[in-house]
């Protein structure tokens, strides 16, 4: 298998005080669509999915006043916009210390790709309880959807190509908060593979010689 060619960022696409505004937006529009929020819960979707339903659950605090319990679901190892060695993420367990039964659950994530992950995520949370309505609530929409899954609540929807990354970076799991477009850094043409550079090098040589010879006879001539 060949090396998974390295990253480098390409476009700074939101800093910490843009993640926040975003967040408060989100917020509010949750407010709006649910004035009842005591029936609502957030479930975050490891890793990076959790952090932000926590900040999402303080944002409503601020803005309405209501407390909207807050739990995890960890569903894979890797997420899908990052890796495709699994092919279909999987179910591992989850950490909510309420009932979902009758609440209406918005699932935090902070990337939106294929929608493998979000399926693999209403499996899980419909295994373990019957809300009465299930919402995704996403940081960053990037597209290429191959399953029928749409974000009810977006911070921003981006257009890239399927070989970019979007790299959302968090205090609570990266140290700082920032959204970057990153791309594969592709191997250089330059560098050949040693067995090819040897003949190359072989080649030169031989070259050389030749035309060293032509020199030496076109003096000799001269010289006559």
């Amino acid at each position: 298998m060949s090396p998974v060619p390295p990253l480098r960022k390409k476009l700074d696409l939101m800093d910490e005080a843009r993640i926040a505004r975003t967040l408060a937006r989100m917020a509010h529009e949750v407010a709006e669509r649910h004035p009842d929020l005591a029936r609502v819960a957030l479930v975050g979707i490891r890793s990076r999915g959790v952090p932000l339903a926590r900040r999402l659950a303080q944002a409503l605090h601020e803005a309405s006043g209501s407390t909207v319990p807050v739990g995890a679901l960890d569903i894979s190892l890797y997420r899908d916009d990052f890796t495709s060695i699994a092919a279909q993420p999987i179910a591992r367990g989850t950490e909510i210390q309420f009932s979902i039964d009758g609440r209406v659950v918005i699932l935090v994530d902070d990337v939106l790709f294929t929608g493998r992950t979000v399926r693999a995520a209403l499996d899980q949370l419909i295994d373990f309880g019957r809300p009465s309505r299930i919402e995704l609530a996403v940081l960053m929409d990037r597209g290429h959807r191959e399953l029928p899954i749409r974000a009810d609540y977006v911070g921003r929807t981006l257009t890239t190509r399927r070989d970019e990354v979007v790299a959302v970076k968090l205090r609570e799991e990266d140290g700082r908060d920032a959204v970057e477009l990153m791309e594969r850094v592709a191997a250089r043409s330059a560098k050949r593979r040693p067995e090819l550079q040897g003949v190359s090098a072989g080649r030169k040589k031989t070259v050389s010689k030749k035309t060293a010879s032509k020199k030496t006879a076109s003096i000799k001539g001269r010289n006559r």
